[in-house]
Formats: structure tokens, C-alpha cells, sequence
């Protein structure tokens, strides 16, 4: 390996910053003292690192918490669109659990995952201070995922017969169409949001966006009831209201945009440049779907192996249960798996090889105690938890036979996501989704249906198998990260930040 003085040669004049920007350099600088602190060796190996660390919390903790928060209401919004669906009727609750469980579930996965190569590039540009590439690398995240989003208009409009194919009763399959329908405009939605979270994101700009969406879900709710109890509108009023929901954040979000002093060297207008270079982008997008989808899928399998069971009833009322429970401590993990992915892409991008590493460790080792304390309560309260969902004795019973591994599911969803946000950070999307296929679903789906299908574990052995599998997943990116060369990181970052940038500055709106 090149020496260091050699490197910092090399990368010295390919990350110049391309602004003065003082609200911008600010941040720099404070970045700039975790990375000095940490090279300083005249002061002790304990002082050293009580410093750092407690640098690095404050800028973890100012991102995680308030993207756990806007999770969190997303999370909100879908559920209480499902309640207000199941006050409507038994077919009503069907057709929204099938049509926000299934096929929304889905374009959710698939274009969250597709903007994560925004997350990548501009928090390593901002970190290079290259920050009018930020507002470019946007544009061209929305551009991709609105044209996706017409392909997945044609799964939506097709629903029905995709849902009859599936098994599903054609009385159900119609109800859900109708609600699928009034989704369309959140498609749309989602391929403008995710680009703009993820943009503000890689800045540290992230209370805007938890603002927006609490006031977002206060509309939502009191539109929601107006909708499906005076007006009449039904199951289609209802999901109408949710992509109506969905725009407010991304108008919200784009206003900020547009009037903060902390985004105007970051967004200088609608550009042609975000039309070239769209092949790179959409390999590195799909790469990062592919990765997150892969994901979601692998826990949705569990539920569909759980109907095949000798008791299909009481394996899925267990095991949604757990999932609901797992579901809402995960959001948790994702708020972190955000804060990681943001602190390494601009530590990275910034030339701070000894930060990007520290915090790594100190993001892992966080999120990793926050899930075992969540771990030993669900184990403290295992044989009563599942009365806040039910009163049957039979199903608790089952729950709290699962809770063990329940909690273990909670203690690798602390490490996971978070090393999965600090490969979306380093650019690794196509590397994590190989070992996805290979440990979920070369690993994990078949041991799952060995364990509960031929030796008679039931519910328990397709978990234990799924868990076989996110423990392979979850060990091999814990060799991957703390096995990397930072100082080469920072190298590759500089290539990927000069592959898509474009030196011609041609606008077409200032």
C-alpha cells in the first residue's frame, strides 16, 4: 500500500471544496476536530477516544433520532390508514392490508432502495465539499425513479389479476383494486421523496423533514376520518388521502429546499446535467434496491412459509405478532442504519479515513445495546406481551414460545441494518446484495423450510432457519467493514465522486 504522504498527494487536489460557503464550512470543521482528535498522539489512548466519542455521539444521535422519528410516522400513516379501512368493514380491512402489505410494500422497498444511491454519492460529495453536485445527483435520482414509477403504475393498474393469480379470492382482489388505485399518486411521490430525504440527509439536515411529517400525519388522520365517515368516500378516498399525504411531505420538503440559507450552495436549479450519466446512476440504484428488497422479501417469506403449517392459523397470528414487534424496534435500527450510512459517506468524502472507522464502531456498538435492552424486556414480558393484541391464551402461549427468538431477531437487527447503512455509505450495494442471495436465500429460506417442514418445528425452525441466515449475513459484513482498508475507501470514494461528475456547469434555472 502507498504511503500515506503519498496518498494525501494524490487525493489533495481531486477533493478541493468548490465554495466558501461559511453555513457549510462550519460543518467541516467540526468534522475537521474528530479527525485531528483522533490523530493526535501526544494526548493519552483514554482521553483520546472519551473525546471522540463523545463527538461522534452528538453527531450520530443529531441524525438518528429524527429519522427514527420520520420512519416512525410513515410507519403511522400506513397503519392508521389500515384502521381507518377496517372500521369501513371485514372486506374493506382485507383488501387495505393486502394492498399497503403487498404490493405498496413493495414499490416502497423498490424505490427506497433505488434512492440509496443518492444517500451514497452526495454524502461523500458533500463531504468533498463538491456540494454543487448535490442538487445534480437529486435531479437524477427522481428522474430514474419516476420512470420506474411507470413501470410499477402497470403492476398497480394489473393488480387484480396478479392478485386472483396469487390465490386470493376475486372478491378481495376487487376491493383491493380499488384501493390500489387511489395509491398511484404515491408512487409519484415516493420517487421525489426519497431523493430529497436522502439529499437533505447527506447534509445533516434532518429536523425539517420530522417536522413536516408530524404535521403531515395530523392532516392525514383528521382527512382520513372526514373521507371514510362524512363524505363516504369509501376505500378509495382512503388511499387517495395517503398519496394526498404523501405530497404534502415531498412539497413541504422541496419548499424548504428551495427558501433554506442552509441549501443554497447545495440546490442551484433544475440542471440538463442531471440527464447524463444516467446508465452509472441506475446501475449503482438498482444495485441498491436490489440490496434492500432483498431484505424485505426474505422476512415476507416467513409469513407466506408460516400459511403452509398444519396450523396456519395459529403459526400467522404468533408470528404477525412478533413481526409487528420486531417491526416497530427495527424502525430504530433504520434511523441508525441512516446516521451510519451519512457519517461514513462524509467522513469519507472528506478524507477522514480514522473518523469513518470510529464511527463505525461507535454507530455498531450504540444501536447494538439499544436493541438488547429492547431484547431483555420483550424476555421479561414474554408471557404477556401478546395480550395487547389479543386475549387468546392459545396464541400467547405461542408468542411467548417465539420471544426467545424473537429477541434474538432484535439483537442482530441492532448490527445488521447499521452495517447494511454503512455499505450503502462506502458504495458496496452490489457486494451486499450477492451475500444477500447467498445467506437468505441460498441459506436461510431452505434451512427455514427443512427445520419447519421435515423435522416438525413449526413455526420456530422457519424462524430458527431465517435466522441462520441473517447471522451468516450479519458475520460476513462484520468481517467486510472492520476488515477495510479506510485509507483506500477514501480513494475509491474520489473515483466514484469524478466518475459522475460532469465539469460543464450548464443550468437552466438559477
Amino acid at each position: 500500500m502507498r504511503s500515506t504522504t503519498t496518498q494525501d498527494d494524490v487525493l489533495e487536489p481531486l477533493l478541493q471544496p468548490t465554495t466558501d460557503s461559511p453555513l457549510l464550512s462550519d460543518k467541516h470543521e467540526t468534522n475537521d476536530e474528530l479527525e485531528n482528535i483522533l490523530s493526535d498522539t501526544q494526548m493519552s489512548v483514554v482521553q483520546r477516544y472519551t473525546r471522540a466519542t463523545w463527538i461522534e455521539l452528538k453527531l450520530m444521535f443529531y441524525l438518528a433520532a429524527p429519522a427514527v422519528f420520520v420512519y416512525m410516522i410513515n410507519y403511522l400513516m400506513s397503519m392508521s390508514t389500515q384502521i381507518f379501512s377496517g372500521h369501513l368493514g371485514n372486506l374493506e380491512l382485507a383488501a387495505s392490508s393486502l394492498g399497503n402489505n403487498g404490493i405498496q410494500i413493495f414499490a416502497y422497498g423498490l424505490m427506497l432502495g433505488m434512492g440509496s444511491a443518492v444517500e451514497t454519492l452526495c454524502g461523500q460529495a458533500f463531504g468533498a465539499e463538491k456540494y454543487d453536485m448535490l442538487g445534480i445527483y437529486l435531479q437524477r435520482s427522481a428522474i430514474l425513479l419516476t420512470l420506474t414509477g411507470v413501470l410499477l403504475t402497470i403492476i398497480y393498474i394489473f393488480c387484480k389479476p396478479i392478485l386472483i393469480f396469487l390465490g386470493e379470492s376475486r372478491e378481495i382482489a376487487s376491493a383491493a383494486e380499488i384501493f390500489v388505485y387511489g395509491l398511484i399518486p404515491q408512487i409519484f411521490a415516493y420517487a421525489i421523496n426519497f431523493p430529497i430525504q436522502k439529499f437533505l440527509q447527506a447534509q445533516s439536515i434532518v429536523f425539517p423533514s420530522a417536522y413536516i411529517s408530524a404535521a403531515t400525519l395530523v392532516v392525514h388522520v383528521v382527512l382520513s376520518w372526514v373521507v371514510a365517515y362524512k363524505i363516504g368516500l369509501g376505500l378509495l378516498g382512503v388511499s387517495l388521502v395517503l398519496s394526498f399525504s404523501w405530497w404534502i411531505i415531498v412539497v413541504g420538503q422541496f419548499v424548504y429546499i428551495l427558501k433554506s440559507e442552509k441549501c443554497r450552495e447545495t440546490w442551484r436549479g433544475f440542471s440538463s446535467k442531471a440527464f447524463s450519466g444516467l446508465g452509472g446512476f441506475f446501475k449503482l440504484s438498482v444495485a441498491s434496491a436490489v440490496m434492500l428488497c432483498l431484505e424485505t422479501w426474505y422476512f415476507q417469506i416467513l409469513v407466506l412459509l408460516a400459511g403452509l403449517l398444519d396450523n396456519p392459523e395459529l403459526a400467522l397470528n404468533s408470528l404477525s405478532i412478533c413481526t409487528t414487534i420486531s417491526g416497530w424496534v427495527f424502525m430504530i435500527s433504520v434511523g441508525f442504519n441512516a446516521a451510519a450510512s451519512v457519517r461514513v459517506s462524509n467522513e469519507l468524502g472528506s478524507r477522514h479515513p480514522k473518523s469513518a472507522a470510529f464511527s463505525v464502531v461507535v454507530v455498531t456498538a450504540i444501536a447494538f445495546i439499544i436493541s438488547a435492552f429492547c431484547a431483555v424486556i420483550i424476555l421479561a414480558l414474554r408471557n404477556v406481551i401478546s395480550y395487547v393484541f389479543t386475549d387468546g391464551p392459545v396464541v400467547a402461549a405461542a408468542v411467548s414460545d417465539l420471544c426467545p427468538l424473537l429477541a434474538l431477531t432484535l439483537l442482530l437487527n441492532g448490527i445488521q441494518p447499521v452495517l447494511s447503512g454503512v455499505a450503502v455509505g462506502c458504495g458496496w450495494q452490489a457486494f451486499v446484495a450477492y451475500v444477500n442471495v447467498g445467506c437468505y436465500y441460498v441459506v436461510g429460506v431452505p434451512l427455514g423450510a427443512l427445520l419447519g417442514f421435515y423435522f416438525k418445528l413449526g413455526a420456530k425452525g422457519i424462524w430458527l432457519g431465517m435466522i441462520g441466515g441473517t447471522c451468516m449475513q450479519t458475520m460476513i459484513l462484520m468481517w467486510v467493514t472492520f476488515r477495510t482498508d479506510w485509507n483506500k475507501e477514501v480513494e475509491e470514494a474520489v473515483k466514484r465522486l469524478n466518475k459522475w461528475e460532469d465539469n460543464p456547469q450548464t443550468t437552466l434555472k438559477g
